[in-house]
């Protein structure tokens, strides 16, 4: 439950129907023999990340974050926030932006959720994935 939890963000760039099939089956997990559950955990979780995570789909966890945000940000820090992800929905800027400055809230305005989420840090900085428009 923890990991679907922490990779709820990440699942939903890739395929929100396989993170809600994904939830059922964690939430039936009492009723499934441990290692089928692991198998077949293990096999919709790979099948969701061979769907390619589109700009739309970034742009709707983007969204999503922003509303955690809601009543913690001032109107400039929420419009700055808001304009930030349009753009990069408009390919004006590269996904690691608005990642950052989420990151950036999530740490001052002490998110914990979302201070949990993979989608934030998914890999080594150094490889730079993210990077490109």
């Amino acid at each position: 439950m923890h990991f679907h939890t922490a990779h709820k963000l990440t699942l939903m760039a890739h395929s929100v129907t396989a993170y809600q099939a994904l939830g059922q089956l964690v939430a039936r997990a009492k009723a499934v023999p441990r290692v089928e559950l692991s198998q077949r955990y293990t096999e919709g979780f790979m099948t969701a990340l061979g769907t390619i995570a589109t700009t739309r789909r970034h742009t709707n966890v983007l969204q999503h974050m922003a509303g955690y945000f809601k009543t913690l940000l001032d109107d400039a820090s929420r419009t700055e926030l808001s304009a930030t992800i349009e753009d990069y929905r408009l390919g004006l800027i590269p996904l690691v932006v608005p990642i950052t400055l989420l990151r950036h809230h999530v740490r001052h305005r002490h998110v914990s959720y979302l201070a949990r989420q993979v989608y934030l840090e998914p890999h080594p900085k150094e490889l730079m994935l993210r990077n490109h428009v």
